[in-house]
């Protein structure tokens, strides 16, 4: 649930809602995650947060936004849900480079064998976009603070905003949810996430936030399901 501010620590706030629902539907919840022009960092903690609507997330127009969590989390299906008429943000997901080495390569291939390739190929589109005005959307494991750090330098020579959305789910319910879609990793790889991603959510608690990051929004799995639209403000 959404813990109250205390002293010394980052802003904790709560999402409104700010849409008027037609007959029987449920109001949209936005949750504009922070303001343009700095402030102190804030976390926005959703886990436990029944929302009784659709939730949208928002981000300034020109931001960057990481969207981190276990492998089986859910990062790829919530970037799915951008929403970018003006085509004003990448969105940078590993996924997208997996998917198309897939269908070049035999199906019995396993995917151990070309994700250094995979890896390599994100990481060069990352690189890339780093130089361009618009709002990026990037998808991280969370496992090392590279992909954070390079965001965070890039977003200082800007003047963009660096912004972390975490996924906190159960490792129970990432892997159930790698082998429902075929994409397991290994038992070790899969300890190391857990490990990586532990240490990210407690220091994140004690108000430790990774550095360069404007603000942090925490989701557990039935908050990441109520999210139907991430957005940039002014887009």
């Amino acid at each position: 649930m959404i813990r109250p501010e205390t002293a010394g620590s980052p802003i904790r706030t709560a999402p409104t809602a700010t849409t008027t629902p037609a007959t029987g539907t449920p109001p949209a919840t936005v949750l504009t995650v922070t303001e343009a022009g700095g402030g102190p960092p804030r976390v926005h903690d959703l886990r436990g947060v029944r929302a009784t609507g659709p939730l949208t997330l928002r981000w300034p127009a020109g931001d960057r936004v990481v969207v981190s969590g276990l492998p089986g989390g859910g990062k790829s299906t919530l970037m799915a849900r951008l929403d970018d008429p003006g085509g004003r943000v990448l969105r940078i997901d590993s996924q997208d480079v997996r998917d198309r080495w897939e269908v070049r390569l035999p199906a019995r291939l396993p995917y151990a064998v070309y994700r250094p390739a995979v890896r390599l190929g994100h990481h060069r589109v990352l690189w890339r976009a780093l130089r361009s005005p618009l709002a990026l959307l990037v998808h991280d494991c969370g496992r090392g603070s590279l992909v954070r750090r390079r965001l965070a330098s890039g977003a200082r020579r800007t003047g963009a905003g660096l912004h972390l959305l975490l996924l906190d789910v159960p490792p129970s319910l990432a892997r159930a949810r790698q082998e429902e879609r075929g994409r397991t990793v290994s038992a070790r790889a899969f300890r190391r996430h857990r490990r990586a991603m532990a240490r990210l959510i407690t220091a994140i608690e004690a108000g430790d936030l990774p550095p360069g990051c404007a603000s942090v929004t925490l989701l557990d799995a039935q908050a990441a399901a109520a999210v139907t639209e991430l957005g940039f403000t002014g887009e």
